[in-house]
């Protein structure tokens, strides 16, 4: 198969994950397509290959020199996104895309506009993968998938390439947080690897959020509202009291570059109980803890007011910013500049506004940076992929291996 064949193959499985079911993989069809990618890898006649119970799927290409080598690895998540179904994926290539609008379902008028992404007109001229206007297309991650199969294949056609040992990593569940809990650094057993998750062509990332998770509990005291002065507590009213103390232009829809937010992703209550979830994100591990103690804060203003135990905050931390666990180690980005350069594409190094299996696997030992992997939109209908980003992908994966061996 072309590395294209490969990218329309996978999203024929529909991977969604599922943050509400508390087993990994979250679903059991990323079983499904983790059992597929086994067997592919094993008709390539990979080394090592190993799938366990939780659906982390491992690979080895073995070296093809007899010097010493560091081991690298190249990793990406199979599931998509819970916020867009997955299911019966239509794709359909856009050929040199002339900067137009694209129909992508008549029936139903939903339409791929420059207007609304501009970005479109970045690509005009190359070859758009595109959805039907109904799913999601996910190539947030099997774009990064194919691409990663696809260096191997070609590794293996081109033996005058030389390399060493590079491992191949498959995860179920990133996108619900959870890629890198029961990843196995040991068992990897690479000095260090590259996520291929990344977006638009070029991007190279070793800075990301820190990132905490926030659920704030309301108690309220319900009375007959005829008769309720003085007496009761709408913990409704009180959870909105607590929203609005919270800096109104400090939202995802407000911030951008390192600029962090508080993002308010549920409400739900009644008179006598709202329960309010946040996610709160920051580069800066300063400014970030600033912003816990600043919502304990106003929950202890807010039991001022109206009593002990009235609003509770549970805090949980999510991950933290790679940098710190990369930046001792700046030749493996070097690395990847280099390979980018070479391979005709020009870095774009930025920090990542949300997170990566990468962030938690640099912290458990396994330094670990992102790279594009070409898609952009992720996460919904307008979701596209420029065929030409998943061929130069492909080629900077290839060369990173290949420098890797001319360098150590």
């Amino acid at each position: 198969m072309t590395i294209i064949e490969r990218f329309l193959k996978y999203v024929s499985f529909d991977t969604q994950s599922d943050e509400s079911a508390g087993v990994t993989p979250s679903t059991e069809k990323q079983m499904v397509f983790a059992r597929y990618l086994k067997t592919e890898l094993e008709e390539l006649g990979l080394k090592d290959i190993s799938l366990d119970e939780n659906g982390y799927l491992f690979a080895t290409l073995p070296s093809n020199v007899s010097r010493p080598i560091p081991v690298i690895g190249f990793i990406a998540h199979m599931d998509t996104s819970p916020d867009m179904s997955g299911e019966n994926v239509k794709p359909r290539i856009v050929e040199k895309y002339d900067g137009t609008d694209i129909l992508l379902s008549a029936d139903d008028h939903i339409v791929l506009s420059p207007k609304s992404f501009p970005e479109l007109l970045d690509h005009v001229g190359e070859d758009l993968i595109v959805t039907d206007g109904h799913t999601l297309l996910g190539a947030d991650d099997k774009a990064g998938i194919a691409e990663i199969v696809g260096a191997v294949d070609y590794l293996l056609e081109h033996p005058e390439i030389e390399h060493g040992d590079i491992r191949i990593g498959f995860n179920p569940d990133e996108e619900i947080g959870l890629g890198a809990h029961k990843f196995d650094v040991e068992k990897f057993g690479a000095k260090w690897a590259y996520t291929m998750d990344g977006g638009e062509v070029g991007e190279l990332e070793f800075e990301n959020f820190n990132a905490a998770s926030a659920t704030v509990s309301v108690k309220g005291l319900n009375v007959h509202p005829g008769y309720a002065k003085n007496k009761m507590i709408n913990s409704l009213l009180v959870a909105n009291e607590f929203v609005s103390m919270l800096p109104s232009g400090e939202t995802p829809a407000k911030t951008e570059g390192y600029e962090g937010f508080f993002h308010l992703v549920g409400m739900e209550g009644e008179v006598e109980h709202t329960s309010v979830s946040y996610i709160i994100r920051d580069h800066d591990r300063e400014k970030f803890e600033a912003r816990k103690c600043l919502m304990l804060e106003c929950a202890g203003k807010l039991n001022e007011k109206y009593g002990e135990g009235t609003v509770s905050v549970e805090l949980k931390d999510q991950y933290y910013n790679m940098r710190q666990q990369v930046e001792p180690l700046m030749h493996i980005i070097d690395l990847a500049f280099a390979a980018m350069q070479e391979t005709g594409v020009e870095p774009k190094v930025k920090a990542i506004r949300g997170g990566t299996d990468g962030a938690q696997l640099s912290f458990k030992g396994l330094p670990c940076p992102n790279i594009f992997a070409g898609g952009l939109n992720f996460h919904g209908r307008y979701e596209f992929v420029p065929v030409q980003s998943i061929e130069k992908a492909m080629k900077v994966v290839v060369k990173i291996a290949e420098l890797t061996a001319k360098r150590y």
